[in-house]
């Protein structure tokens, strides 16, 4: 006798990077216990292979998982969660407070507050004087796409300078000037390292605001340590603070 199959509901979600909808279906047992073997290891590395092999699982259209942008992933894998599993996620956070003992000494508060997040409420922070377009000269400009967790993994073992100079050349789309687009995937690696090389500072701290205003997924909380009576505004991101 053949047992009933379930039915899964389908959900979509606007990606950040394209603004397009995307279907996706609730992770089931056999994935959830994919989620709990790479919590068990505490590897971040392993952790987001999980999620991404997790992702091609349940996505219901066709989209390269790999390359997507770290904060299209973040997004997905955590609205994932919260269809899969439950919206509101329990969270501990430790006072850091400096305060004094006994002794009149300084020492850190230590309490550990617990606090309800529903995950849904969670919504990209955008900046408005974000853009991928970054004009070095009056003829001559770059036009960025964004970072994959693939590509952060690639130079882990890099000092953090070197890993996001590397991530910084993998994520140029194209340059530009006023006659053609010289596209990355069709020039030679040599020869767009030797272009960022010959950037002055100025030039290169553009970049860095390219990535410094990056869309993010994160939430900002108020916290008050009902102990020491000590208040603050604290941030939430990453994933790994909404792990199955």
């Amino acid at each position: 006798m053949m047992l009933p199959k379930l039915d899964t509901p389908t959900y979509e979600l606007n990606l950040i990077s394209t603004g397009k909808p995307v279907r996706y279906r609730p992770f089931l047992v056999k994935e959830q216990k994919l989620f709990l073997m790479s919590a068990e290891t505490d590897d971040t590395k392993e952790l987001i292979t999980t999620v991404r092999n997790v992702l091609k699982n349940c996505l219901l259209d066709e989209i390269d998982v790999d390359s997507l942008p770290s904060f299209d992933l973040e997004y997905l894998f955590m609205n994932l969660r919260a269809r899969s599993v439950e919206e509101i996620v329990n969270l501990k956070y430790k006072c850091n407070n400096n305060v004094k003992n006994e002794e009149g000494n300084d020492k850190k508060c230590g309490h550990v507050v617990e606090f309800d997040v529903n995950i849904l409420d969670i919504q990209p922070t955008t900046h408005k004087e974000h853009t991928d377009k970054i004009q070095i000269t009056e003829k001559v400009g770059v036009r960025m796409k964004y970072p994959t967790f693939e590509m952060f993994e690639k130079y882990d073992k890099l000092n953090q300078n070197e890993a996001m100079l590397k991530v910084l050349i993998d994520c140029i789309d194209y340059i530009y000037d006023d006659e053609q687009m010289y596209y990355s995937k069709d020039t030679p690696k040599k020869d767009i390292e030797e272009f960022i090389d010959s950037l002055q500072q100025k030039d290169l701290e553009k970049f860095k605001d390219f990535f410094n205003t990056m869309p993010e997924i994160k939430k900002d909380l108020e916290f008050k340590c009902p102990r020491c009576e000590h208040e603050e505004t604290i941030t939430v991101k990453g994933m790994q603070n909404f792990f199955v």
